[in-house]
Parts: C-alpha cells; structure tokens; sequence
C-alpha cells in the first residue's frame, strides 16, 4: 500500500489527487499539502489544469470526510474510540484525546464549526467524525464541507501556482511547509477572533 501511495505522489493526475485527497480526509495521515501545491506546480507550468486540480482535491475531500462521517453515525462513539485507542488507530496518528477534543470543538460551535475546522490544522481531517456522531442534517454537512475544502485546496493551489515562476521544483515542498505553518496560524487567529466575536454579539443580544 506505501508504494502505492508512493506512486500516486510520483504520478500526480486528477485521479491520484482524489485518491490522496480522500485519504487525507479520512484517518490516514496524508497532508494536504503534498498533493495540492505540487499538482498546482505542474498545472502552472502546462501539465493539466488547476482549476480542475481543485475540484478534484475538493472532490476527495468530500468522499474521505463522507466515510467518515458515516463511520461515526452508525458505528458510534464507543467504537470510534475504541478504534483511536487501537493499534491501527495509533498508526494513523489517532488517540482519543484527539477525538475528543475534535467532537468538543464542534459540540462548541456547531456546524459552522464544519467549515472552520476544515481550516484549522490538526482538526481539519478529524471534524467529520463528530459531525456523524452528532447526526448533523447531510445536506448541511455537505455543504460546510465543501465551502471549508475547497477554500483551502484553493489557497493550497494557490501557493503551489504562484511559486512555479520563482522556486525550483526540488525547493517547492520546503516553501509549501513554510507557508502552510504560516496559514495555518492565521486561521487559529482567525477562528478564535470569530468565536470572541460571536461571544460578544451574544453577551449584547442578552
């Protein structure tokens, strides 16, 4: 299976990019960010197209977040947990802590917080599974979802489109790294600005 994954990276087409992408939004530990700003590289340099790059990420996106979110509905909670505290759930990077914080964050905020999620880094591949177990409507969760994946496969596509004229391909993943950590705290920021704002508009309705 690693030397499949491993070819798809190799080989990035609309096909493997929705492939990667589906696991990335499942359990497995594959970052978004190896498969969207490289597959935008090559769009930039005339090997495919990246708007279609980012439909077709946003696409496995809403396929692994979907597996998930059915997992946690009909399989529930006591065996999501039990499968974090596993053997294989710790090989994919998963305990329950990280669940429940997850399942916390959107028991806070609700399903908004499907949206914001898919852009904070740590619960963006994780915020499906409370939204199963909290039997969010699917159409709802659908929409969040592919409102919250495709903002971030377009800043993701962005990045990797703007760098082909100025950074060679062998320093690409370097420069994704550095930007995505940057990204990733601003949306923090971001969130928690949002959460104080909603706070306050709340304590002035009341």
């Amino acid at each position: 299976m690693s030397s499949f994954i491993a070819w798809c990276f190799e080989h990035l087409n609309y096909w493997t990019i929705t492939f990667l992408m589906t696991l990335e939004s499942t359990v497995i530990p594959i970052p978004s960010e190896l498969v969207v700003p490289p597959a935008a590289y090559r769009a930039a340099s005339g090997d495919g197209n990246v708007f279609l790059v980012i439909l077709f990420a946003t696409l496995g996106a809403n396929i692994g977040a979907t597996i998930n979110y059915v997992a946690a509905r009909f399989l529930g909670r006591p065996i999501i947990y039990a499968f974090a505290n596993s053997t294989l759930g710790h090989l994919c990077l998963l305990n329950d802590e990280k669940i429940q914080k997850t399942e916390q964050y959107f028991n806070a905020h609700g399903a908004v917080g499907t949206f914001i999620g898919r852009l904070v880094p740590g619960i963006r591949h994780l915020i499906s599974i409370p939204a199963g177990l909290a039997k969010m409507r699917l159409s709802c969760f659908f929409l969040y979802t592919t409102l919250g994946a495709g903002l971030w496969n377009i800043i993701l596509a962005a990045i990797g489109y703007s760098l082909q004229s100025v950074v060679p391909e062998d320093q690409l993943m370097d420069k994704v790294n550095e930007y995505s950590h940057e990204l990733g705290i601003a949306m923090i920021v971001l969130f928690l600005a949002l959460i104080a704002f909603l706070i306050y508009k709340g304590s002035k309705k009341k």
